[in-house]
């Protein structure tokens, strides 16, 4: 059987999956925790190396908690929240979604559009896309779902992958998965894809990275540990590490990239550093730190993690943030600097930088840029890195401020009438033609290419809820409520505004629908934070001056 076609990434490869395995996994019992200690407080306390213990925000929430009951500047506490007329249809388009493998709930498809003739591959329930979908049922006490859904991806990392007859690496996840129903058999047969179908044939990066933050956040919200520390679990995250934590020709920290590996799944020149991944990467670590047994195999990668925050952090921070003052300062740099001593340490050309970069930087605001590379910065904003780079805290406490600053300040831009774009400015003309190949998708303010993706909306929320600025959340999610229900819940919007509904874009998109649900209930209960964001660890942070948002002006009153 041909597998199907996939426009987003991941090989096809059919298995009938044996459950007895896993059937056992979900039988094991679960390991109560006493609530007065979170579970990252207890992993990170038993560390055998110099990593601070978590403290202050994370150690609010443990685990199953639903109500931080502390009042503190994070917390939205005490405020009433009228149930939108939205919230019970979103409901029941998520539980729509949901796709069934031998009688267990395994995940969400991509979109539930009737209309559309061409089904692809949105019938499939894709990793990064089932994300916010968990976590609507993790906040919502349904744990069940997600369990099943981490073993079921967990088993299709162990079959052997190829694309076009050559062997991908054995810790790769599938970017997606569909169930195929054998009526005349009775039969059910899972197909994997790992990226053989895939436009581009690209395989997903991201898919490990959002599999790791996702068992975190399991465990984190349920306290129940005996899924990660099963030998199943603790070999599935050291074969990611395995992939990304291999030491090579690369003398950056950072990991090397190919355009479409994340979920800007199509070429838009992010090839070499994209912030996403490294965001997300950086994220992964850190759950990793945390879930990783302290064995033998454990320790060895707890040590190499650990090298790695250190050099990752410092890299990121230094080279990757942008404000008004990195902006002049990269405005007069000098170039072919030789030695340690270079200030302009990749050979950066001042005359690269686009004319846009100097209208759009504010006084007050500053934002991890897109890319850095020998004698190349992509200046372009990216929503989901940034945000990523908040709730793991790679963004120390005065660059988050001044990321959210930046939101404000360029509300139009980055939000529009349908929050929010994805990734800002469009590239446009010639240049559209040579970074994207003329990809008709990938027009200017559609799609990848400066589209609003509704989805986004839960990592504003949570982002904002982190930073103490729930109002920015709650204006954005009163912008969705306004145009979501009423176009049948959009994959993505279209225009400088993100005004006009997407050209391709599927109705009844999954994560869109997921995304509000995470945001609304984020907003109510602050508490659900804990299971998605981690506290700074000062062992990490490097000397680096304050953001320039902080002297260059006085801050704004609340919106």
């Amino acid at each position: 059987m041909d597998g199907p076609v996939n426009s987003r990434g991941g090989s096809t490869t059919s298995v009938d999956v044996d459950d007895l395995d896993l059937s056992k996994l979900l039988d094991k019992p679960k390991l109560k925790i006493e609530r007065k200690r979170s579970f990252d407080e207890r992993s990170f306390s038993e560390l055998p190396i110099n990593v601070r213990q978590l403290e202050s925000y994370d150690s609010l929430y443990s685990p199953g908690y639903r109500s931080s009951g502390i009042g503190t500047p994070l917390s939205t506490r005490g405020e009433a929240f009228d149930p939108h007329p939205m919230v019970g249809e979103a409901w029941e388009a998520l539980r729509r979604s949901l796709v069934y493998f031998k009688g267990m709930p395994v995940g969400t498809i991509a979109a539930y559009d009737h209309a559309s003739e061409e089904v692809l591959n949105y019938d499939q329930v894709f990793v990064r896309d089932f994300v916010p979908s968990a976590l609507a049922f993790l906040m919502n006490g349904e744990p069940e779902i997600v369990k099943h859904f981490l073993l079921k991806t967990l088993h299709l990392q162990g079959w052997e992958k190829r694309v076009d007859r050559f062997k991908l690496g054995e810790g790769v996840m599938p970017a997606s998965f569909k169930v195929l129903h054998h009526p005349t058999r009775k039969t059910e047969t899972l197909i994997a894809d790992f990226g053989e179908s895939a436009i581009g044939r690209v395989a997903p990066v991201d898919s490990g990275f959002w599999w790791i933050i996702l068992l975190r956040a399991y465990t984190k919200h349920t306290g129940d540990i005996s899924l990660a520390e099963t030998p199943e679990c603790q070999k599935g995250m050291r074969l990611i590490l395995s992939l990304c934590l291999s030491e090579g020709f690369d003398t950056f920290p950072t990991l090397l990239c190919a355009d479409g590996c994340s979920m800007i799944d199509r070429r838009m020149g992010i090839y070499g550093y994209p912030i996403e991944i490294q965001a997300l990467f950086f994220m992964s670590l850190r759950c990793a730190l945390i879930l990783l047994k302290h064995d033998a195999e454990g320790k060895e990668f707890i040590e190499r993690i650990v090298k790695r925050l250190h050099a990752l952090s410092y890299h990121m921070r230094s080279y990757f943030w942008l404000d008004f003052q990195q902006l002049n300062d990269i405005y007069r740099y000098k170039t072919e600097e030789y030695s340690h001593t270079a200030t302009n340490k990749f050979n950066v050309i001042p005359d690269s930088i686009p004319d846009w970069v100097f209208d759009f930087m504010p006084c007050r605001g500053g934002y991890f840029i897109g890319n850095v590379s020998p004698a190349r910065m992509d200046f372009r904003w990216f929503a989901l890195g940034n945000f990523v780079a908040i709730l793991s805290s790679l963004a120390t406490p005065e660059q988050s401020t001044a990321i959210m600053d930046l939101i404000e300040e360029r509300w139009e831009e980055l939000i529009g009438e349908v929050p929010l774009k994805i990734t800002y400015p469009a590239i446009e003309s010639h240049e559209w033609r040579i970074v994207t190949g003329c990809d008709p998708k990938n027009t200017r303010w559609s799609y990848h290419n400066g589209g609003s993706w509704p989805v986004l909306l839960w990592l504003l929320t949570a982002a904002c809820i982190k930073t103490g600025r729930p109002q920015i959340a709650r204006k954005a999610i009163e912008l969705a409520e306004s145009r979501l229900q009423k176009d049948s819940w959009p994959e993505y919007y279209d225009g400088t505004l993100g005004r006009y509904v997407g050209k391709q874009a599927r109705k009844f998109q999954t994560w869109s629908i997921a995304g509000y649900l995470v945001s609304k209930m984020m907003l109510e209960d602050p508490s659900h934070l804990g299971m998605i964001s981690l506290e700074e660890d000062k062992a990490m942070k490097p000397l680096i001056k304050r953001s320039a948002s902080w002297n260059c002006s006085k801050p704004k009153e609340d919106m």
